[in-house]
């Protein structure tokens, strides 16, 4: 029996957002904070795919389609298939899954189509990894695959609707110290 790769713990988490609540906000938040402390990680800019691809999602379903949009191109462009096989997952079928959500978007853009939300999944060459994703979920009392809960305001809605006073009040605080550097 083969042993795990070992894979950052901030990836799995974001796999098991993904693929269990859908909480697209929470994958961004996880790998997003990973990303940020490994400033040399040769990953890097697959991480960024990745954030943008959660938040392309996060974006479809709340109906902004330009911002779906935006976000998935960037996904595209910055998505190292390679990389991604090296993550346990078929780099060139999820590219393709990303490829195939972004011509629906247009299509939904042009008035060709209309919106109907669906989730994705990765496609998972990894079968250790999609387990220890699937252990992880259930632990957290999670249905890994289900689909989206639409209806749940707080997951939909989640950026506008959580509590940003210390960010604020961290901004107001490095604004301050700025101004009082930069004073006579």
């Amino acid at each position: 029996m083969s042993r795990m790769k070992h894979y950052p713990e901030a990836y799995m988490e974001y796999l098991v957002y993904f693929h269990s609540n859908r909480d697209y906000f929470e994958c961004h938040e996880v790998l997003e904070e990973y990303w940020k402390e490994q400033p040399q990680d040769p990953f890097r800019q697959t991480w960024v795919s990745l954030i943008q691809l959660a938040v392309s999602l996060y974006h479809q379903r709340r109906h902004n389609v330009a911002g779906a949009v935006k976000m998935m191109e960037g996904a595209i462009a910055r998505c190292d298939t390679q990389h991604l096989n090296e993550l346990g997952v078929d780099g060139e079928q999820l590219r393709q899954q990303m490829v195939e959500r972004l011509q629906q978007l247009h299509e939904l853009q042009e008035g060709k189509a209309d919106l109907v939300y669906s989730d994705m999944n990765f496609p998972f060459t990894d079968e250790s990894l999609l387990h220890q994703c699937m252990k992880q979920s259930d632990a957290r009392q999670w249905i890994w695959g289900s689909d989206s809960e639409i209806h749940d305001e707080q997951l939909i809605h989640k950026h506008t609707l959580r509590d940003r006073s210390e960010v604020i009040q961290e901004r107001a605080e490095q604004l301050e110290r700025k101004r009082s550097s930069s004073s006579p």
